[in-house]
C-alpha cells in the first residue's frame, strides 16, 4: 500500500502533524466506517467517515462519526440550502479523485465546502480516510478543521 496520497501530500504542504494507520479493508463490509473502526480498535465516534453530498445540486463534503448518519435537512441548513442528498458514487469519485471507501477530506481534485460534525471536537484525536482504502490519518479535530477549511456544525440525525 502506498502511504503517499494526495491527502497526505496536502497535510504535509500545510505542515499539519499526522500519523498513518493501515488496516485490512473489507470491500464486502456493510458499513465501511464501522469496519475501519473495528479493525483499528478505535471508538466509532473517533473514526470519521467522509461522504460526498449535494445541496441544491452543488457538491459538499461531509465528515462525521462512522456510527452516525448525516441528516440531509441539517446539512442543507448548514449550507444555506433547501435540500440535500447523497451524490451518486460515480460523480463523487470523479469529483474527488478518490474511490468510495477511500475518500479523504484532503487533497480532493476540487475543493468542496466541508462540514465536520461538531461531535468530533469532543475527541482528543480523530481518524479520517487517507485517500486510499485501508489507510487512515490520525490528527486532532482542530487540525482536521483547519486542513479541510471546514465548518464544525451538527449534521447528524
Amino acid at each position: 500500500m502506498a502511504l503517499t496520497t494526495p491527502a497526505t501530500l496536502a497535510l504535509k504542504k500545510l505542515a499539519i502533524p499526522f500519523d498513518l494507520r493501515t488496516y485490512d479493508y473489507d470491500p464486502s463490509a456493510e458499513r465501511v466506517g464501522l469496519q475501519a473502526a473495528e479493525a483499528l480498535g478505535e471508538d466509532p465516534a473517533r473514526v470519521l467517515k467522509t461522504l460526498i453530498a449535494q445541496v441544491d445540486g452543488k457538491p459538499a463534503c461531509l465528515v462525521l462519526p462512522s456510527d452516525r448518519e448525516a441528516s440531509m435537512k441539517k446539512v442543507a441548513a448548514a449550507l444555506s440550502g433547501k435540500s440535500g442528498a447523497m451524490l451518486p458514487v460515480p460523480d463523487a469519485e470523479r469529483l474527488t479523485g478518490y474511490k468510495v471507501g477511500g475518500v479523504s477530506p484532503f487533497g480532493q481534485r476540487k475543493r468542496l465546502p466541508t462540514l465536520v460534525d461538531a461531535s468530533a471536537l469532543a475527541q482528543p484525536h480523530v481518524f479520517v480516510n487517507g485517500g486510499q482504502r485501508g489507510l487512515q490519518i490520525r490528527l486532532t479535530p482542530a487540525d482536521l478543521i483547519r486542513a479541510a477549511t471546514a465548518i464544525a456544525v451538527a449534521i447528524t440525525a
